[in-house]
């Protein structure tokens, strides 16, 4: 959704907005701050999680519990019950389900496993990002919040085709919400690139995108056989081919959808006026 002028937003009774960016930019710290003030926080990455791949992480979780013949018995008899805790802040059990691919003695999946998941994880973004108007009614409606901020995952951007104006997600989230891309700066990737390094986790990569990766960097180190790709090797490796990859994406959404802010914006937001002052600003500068 845009504005002719920041006065227009400013005036808009029930605000909805959807924050994007790679990870660690500010969409939670916003998300977090404006739910203390009457806005209704809606995290993609935990609806995902907890709708979409509930079922599909229980399973793998119950494979592992299988393994071992004293669990298996309880698990047949449904004397025990397993599932997930996944909160905003812990998102372990969907990144573990996801997985990294390679060599199997090191904790890696087969790649054709691997691109299950991804897949599964793909059509799980989508839905969750469709569910926004809905979650938006349902805000005012059951919980009574004036306000609604879509806390949007670092892989948004893969899922969407920005340059179509009629993208089926984007539409509907500029539809319904107004899109702000916190966008970060040569720091904050090298930062980004350097934290990965120390803790590798799963990311989503578009189809395309991943077996062209998956090809060069098996070329790159001479690698003929999947399972002797190192996985963590892979995911670093990966990420900072991805960030690259992602940051462009995210500016185009900007341009044909939304608008943008500076990550360096973000600690001098420390309330829900400042926010939208921010927001207000920013539209009468476009």
């Amino acid at each position: 959704m845009r504005f002719p002028t920041g006065k227009e937003f400013l005036n808009w009774p029930h605000k909805a907005v959807t924050v994007l960016g790679m990870s660690g930019v500010g969409k939670t710290t916003f998300a977090q701050l404006l739910q203390e003030h009457e806005w209704f926080h809606y995290s993609v990455d935990y609806r995902i999680g907890t709708k979409y791949m509930d079922e599909h992480i229980a399973d793998n979780f119950k494979r592992e519990a299988m393994k071992n013949p004293f669990l298996r018995e309880l698990l047949r008899t449904d004397s025990i019950y397993i599932r997930s805790n996944i909160t905003f802040d812990n998102l372990a059990p969907l990144s573990t389900y996801l997985g990294k691919p390679g060599n199997p003695a090191k904790g890696g999946i087969p790649f054709a496993e691997y691109k299950r998941r991804q897949a599964e994880h793909r059509e799980a973004e989508i839905r969750s990002l469709q569910d926004v108007p809905d979650f938006i009614r349902r805000a005012r409606d059951v919980y009574q919040y004036e306000h609604f901020i879509c806390d949007s995952g670092g892989s948004l951007c893969e899922v969407v085709d920005p340059d179509n104006p009629d993208d089926p997600v984007l539409r509907t989230l500029a539809d319904n919400t107004l899109l702000l891309y916190i966008e970060g700066t040569p720091e904050h990737t090298a930062m980004l690139v350097e934290r990965f390094r120390k803790y590798p986790k799963p990311m989503y990569y578009q189809p395309a995108f991943l077996d062209a990766k998956w090809a060069e960097y098996k070329d790159i180190r001479k690698i003929r056989n999947d399972d002797d790709v190192d996985p963590d090797g892979f995911a670093v490796w990966g990420f900072e081919q991805l960030l690259h990859h992602r940051i462009p994406l995210y500016g185009k959404i900007a341009n044909n959808f939304g608008y943008t802010v500076r990550m360096r914006d973000v600690p001098d937001v420390t309330s829900d006026g400042d926010f939208v002052n921010l927001i207000t600003r920013t539209i009468d500068q476009k």
